[in-house]
């Protein structure tokens, strides 16, 4: 089976497509990967071939920062790239409207990497949730109006898609988010992370953390160790998330690790304006992986993505979450009911050394976060098993499905061009160029 990655290329999205497709690969089928240029070097390591979606007219089309605008050039990207590898499925991240219109187009299933948590609405139950921030109804109208955006901005007629999707309805008259699933989608948590009682849309699979990152160059990690030792004070970690027009945290930070018993390892990560005082113990890093600097921290601060919240637990570290935009916000409220973090608010003193060193000391919250831990250690053990024993599943069950290709429709004959306006089918969508070149 052919099968093309087209993920987010940022870290949290990017990595765990690699861990599944380098599963796939081992099975023996062909696997290549399409994301912006950034993301060639992991692909290279992860094993896999990779083509950047530059040059399928997808500029800026994976790139999470952008996700609800660039609909159709990850679409014009994902259908050129995926014509040329003769893809038979796709695997792409949450929010890829783009990638799951192409799989309409191409008349190929799609399986969907997930986050640690389900963002929208349930099929049933969750009726007592808080509502951090705002609704699921609200969140899944949202994310469905963008869906939708993008399915007029490509060409393609308003739902229903090619498939009935009727089974990831919600039955309590929520808003039906099947069209944003996919054929199936992976999340990376565990039961424990959604609402008690609240049942999941039967597209919708658990399969634990997909942990796979780049290994941490020696002489990078040295000289954070050097740095570290400089200073000698227990260290905290600080992953920083979108602000989402929450204001920056600098100050807080700032405030909080000047002159006190702790030092912070800041991930700079995608936000922008790094604002660290030179008085402040405050290491501002970069880095591809986060594995090695969790393990040399005994407290996780962050605004509650995956990514960090999931690197944390498994290894055992409570956290101090500040959540904003985003799915921050469900994703905080589930660590919270768990007992595995404490919520450090974003508004109140600049100076949170005292909230930082209560969560410190509180051996509850590092039991809880232990035990949530646990869990997720063991189910990240077998999580590639399960995503490409899915992903198999996925494409056997669509073939036993009969379908028409969205290709011989009349209200899809043309290509996107370069300016998303289309091209005959004569033109240069190169339809029969040959497949990349897979080893």
């Amino acid at each position: 089976m052919n099968i093309l990655l087209c993920p987010l290329s940022d870290g949290g999205y990017l990595y765990p497509a690699l861990a599944v497709g380098r599963e796939l690969r081992r099975r023996g089928h062909r696997v290549s990967v399409l994301g912006r240029s950034t993301a060639a070097p992991f692909a290279a390591e992860a094993g896999l071939p990779f083509a950047a979606a530059e040059q399928f007219g997808g500029e800026g089309a994976f790139s999470a920062a952008r996700w609800g605008v660039m609909g159709s050039a990850q679409y014009r990207a994902t259908v050129r790239a995926a014509r040329q590898a003769r893809a038979d499925l796709l695997v792409t991240s949450v929010l890829c409207n783009g990638a799951l219109l192409a799989a309409e187009t191409l008349d190929v299933p799609v399986v969907v990497i997930g986050l640690s948590i389900h963002l929208w609405t349930y099929r049933s139950g969750g009726a007592g949730e808080p509502q951090y921030g705002r609704s699921r109804e609200n969140r899944t109208l949202e994310t469905l109006a963008l869906y939708d955006a993008a399915r007029e901005e490509v060409g393609l007629p308003a739902r229903p898609s090619r498939r009935p999707r009727t089974g990831g309805a919600a039955t309590d008259g929520g808003p039906d988010a099947s069209a944003l699933l996919g054929d199936a989608l992976l999340l990376r948590g565990t039961a424990e992370l959604e609402y008690p009682g609240a049942e999941l849309p039967p597209q919708v699979h658990r399969i634990g953390p997909l942990s796979w990152e780049p290994a941490a160059d020696p002489g990078e990690l040295a000289a954070v160790d050097a740095a570290l030792a400089r200073s000698g004070k227990p260290v905290v970690y600080v992953h920083l998330g979108r602000f989402f027009g929450g204001g920056t945290p600098w100050p807080r930070l700032n405030a909080t690790f000047t002159g006190g018993r702790y030092q912070a390892v800041v991930e700079q990560g995608r936000t922008a304006g790094p604002a660290p005082d030179p008085h402040a113990d405050i290491l501002l890093v970069r880095k591809p992986w986060l594995g090695p600097l969790v393990d040399r921290a005994g407290l996780v601060l962050t605004a509650g993505t995956s990514a960090p919240v999931l690197g944390a637990l498994q290894r055992g570290r409570p956290l101090g979450v500040t959540p904003n935009g985003s799915e921050q916000p469900v994703l905080a409220g589930a660590l919270l009911r768990a007992g595995a973090a404490v919520h450090l608010p974003r508004t109140g003193e600049p100076d949170q050394s005292g909230l930082v060193d209560t969560a410190w000391r509180d051996d509850r919250l590092r039991s809880h976060a232990h035990r949530l831990g646990r869990r997720l250690a063991e189910a990240a053990a077998d999580a590639p098993h399960r995503a490409a024993d899915l992903v198999e599943r996925t494409a056997r069950t669509s073939d036993r499905q009969p379908a028409t290709s969205r290709e011989n429709h009349g209200y899809s004959n043309s290509r996107p061009g370069p300016r998303g306006r289309g091209e005959p089918l004569g033109g240069h969508a190169a339809v029969d160029r040959p497949a990349l070149r897979l080893p």
